[in-house]
């Protein structure tokens, strides 16, 4: 389970409608960004929104239950990354777990482009059950590496995310090109970590939830909150320059938002 986030501002809504009906591709999305007051402080650690999904600037994040979790998985990515490196050598005492996430992370090579990121989108989302952590673990907000989400074939949003955010990278996707991303889902009340990977200048999103690649742009009814990659962890800060303003309740740090399903 997505658990509970913490967070100095949240200072932006950003809002995404679909412009027709039907599967989650559709035609162009109308999209605007309402924007609530920005911390005076963000505006001169703002690093440029250029390289970020949904057009937005971030400023680093230094503390807080989301940097916690992040450090913990990447030490776990790391441990697991001997294992692979050991079934890559011979596959004669390699865990299960690992040999599937190699023949994914095979497939993946095996494509470029948009075929690469759906074929590995495709294969976590369907190699793993959802389940939230509280029934899995016993405990409302646990990470996992990929293959312990796959030793036991079951995991939540960041789990799945996580799997596919090391599967593209491990496939040849560049770093610089890949992000795990949190956002809020406004349809559900809930937050829910999603993947998303540039492609020609563009941020594809992957999610559990759905097969299709869809561009950031497209998210319907989504708060942009926390990007995650090799670097650390950065809060979106969206800039007020030419948007319509909201008023956006901060959060409080050490409070964290509601559990997501799945």
């Amino acid at each position: 389970m997505l658990g509970r986030v913490a967070s100095r501002h949240i200072v932006g809504l950003f809002i995404v409608a679909l412009a027709a009906c039907g599967g989650p591709v559709s035609a162009a999305a109308q999209w605007q960004v309402n924007v609530a007051a920005i911390d005076p402080a963000a505006p001169s650690s703002a690093i440029s929104s250029a390289a970020e999904p949904f057009g937005l600037n971030v400023v680093p994040v230094t503390d807080g239950n989301v940097i916690t979790k992040w450090n913990g998985v990447r030490a776990d990515i790391r441990a697991e990354s001997e294992v692979l490196a050991v079934c890559r050598e011979s596959m004669e005492h390699c865990p299960a777990a690992a040999q599937k996430f190699l023949a994914v992370i095979a497939d993946g090579r095996a494509h470029a482009g948009r075929a690469r990121i759906g074929v590995i989108n495709r294969a976590i989302n369907l190699a793993i059950a959802p389940m939230s952590d509280l029934a899995q673990w016993g405990e409302p907000d646990v990470w996992s590496a990929p293959l312990q989400t796959l030793t036991t074939g079951r995991g939540d949003c960041e789990d799945y995310a996580i799997a596919k955010y090391v599967a593209l990278k491990e496939a040849g996707v560049a770093a610089a090109d890949v992000r795990l991303v949190i956002v809020r889902d406004l349809a559900v009340g809930q937050d829910h970590a999603v993947v998303a990977v540039r492609v020609d200048g563009s941020w594809i999103m992957l999610d559990n939830r759905w097969l299709a690649l869809v561009q950031d742009i497209e998210l319907p009814r989504v708060v942009p909150l926390f990007v995650l990659n090799d670097d650390g962890v950065k809060e979106f800060a969206p800039e007020t320059a030419d948007t319509r303003q909201a008023t956006v309740p901060a959060r409080d740090p050490a409070v964290s938002p509601g559990e997501l399903d799945f």
